[in-house]
């Protein structure tokens, strides 16, 4: 294949794929739930509950099993 007509059906390929994912970026924005916050910020709950867990088993006198 002629190296400019590769080049050019690369960026052929290259915007079509710039295209897509704009699209998909875009409609990201608008399916997202309403939930996803809740969830994001029970799910660092459950994180800082787990972290704080672990660090007061780990205290002194206290043996680990």
């Amino acid at each position: 294949m002629h190296p400019d007509l590769h080049l050019r059906l690369h960026h052929i390929r290259a915007t079509e794929l710039h295209e897509r994912a704009e699209h998909w970026q875009a409609t990201r924005a608008h399916r997202r739930s309403p939930w996803s916050a809740v969830s994001r910020r029970l799910g660092w709950k459950l994180v800082e509950t787990g972290l704080h867990l672990v660090h007061r088993s780990t205290a002194p006198g206290v043996q680990r099993v």
